[in-house]
């Protein structure tokens, strides 16, 4: 039997009882925490709390190898990660691969970035549209799809998620400062004019699912140097906003009360 068990968002509490009740009992377990990762938490910990050694695995060793699939065949082996199990394309891959080969394959959920920073933005679920995600630049490497995403959205009317880059074998995390500051400088390359701009509102958050998170409304120029504090990070661009939504932001995110009045 092959498990995909998801941890949720910050430490080792967040993972379910019908998670935590299924590591306790499998013969092997695997992690990997390139796609996320648990900041309020840390290996032992998970350790710990499962009763079990677990075995973390390099990125090629997930994704060229699956080398878990093969022990499923004739053990019960969990392949456990931050979030949800199959938010990532990669792990939907691995229930295709035990279907081909006749594994026995279950998953067990974990909270999700994707329903939870929309939901602690205080915007109405219903109205995100598309999701989209800022690289961390490289060479000759500055996409504008982020940009142009959330302006598609904006012309429906329709709120967007944006996550930020995490390269984890690199320590490396990318902040709702440096999110907001690649934005504006594809909007500086734009020979029209752009949707999104330093008067455009923006949410920065940080941390969900830890007692510390951090909501901060305001324009991009407003929340563009401040600081939001320890990964992750993600950031939320609002479109047209109801008046609980603009109440929200003002009451619980902090922005400007000018906003209920251009509701």
């Amino acid at each position: 039997m092959f498990y995909l068990v998801g941890l949720g968002l910050f430490d080792e509490k967040d993972i379910s009882l019908k998670g935590l009740e299924c590591l306790r009992n499998v013969d092997k377990i695997y992690a990997e925490f390139f796609t996320s990762r648990l900041f309020g938490s840390n290996f032992n910990a998970i350790e710990e709390l499962v009763g079990q050694k677990i075995e973390i695995l390099v990125r090629g060793e997930v994704e060229e190898e699956s080398k878990f699939i093969e022990e499923a065949k004739t053990q019960d082996v969990a392949l456990i990660m931050g979030g949800d199990p199959l938010i990532a394309t990669t792990h939907s891959d691995f229930l295709v691969q035990c279907s081909k080969k006749g594994i026995d394959y279950e998953v067990i959920h974990g909270s999700s970035i994707l329903s939870s920073a929309p939901a602690i933005s205080g915007l109405q679920g219903y109205k995100f549209g598309k999701v989209t995600t800022i690289p961390f630049p490289d060479y000759n490497f500055y996409p504008k799809s982020p940009y142009e995403a959330i302006e598609e959205n904006l012309k429906m009317d329709l709120h967007t998620l944006v996550l930020l880059d995490i390269q984890a074998h690199k320590d490396r995390y990318m902040t709702v400062n440096q999110g907001l500051e690649y934005l504006m400088n594809i909007h500086d390359t734009l020979d029209r004019d752009g949707l999104i701009n330093e008067n455009t509102l923006a949410v920065g958050i940080a941390r969900v699912g830890s007692k510390d998170v951090c909501v901060k409304a305001g324009t991009i120029n407003e929340l563009i140097d401040f600081d939001f504090g320890g990964p992750l990070h993600c950031i939320v661009i609002p479109s047209k906003l109801h008046i609980v939504e603009a109440e929200y932001l003002v009451e619980i995110a902090g922005a400007n009360s000018k906003l209920l009045d251009i509701v």
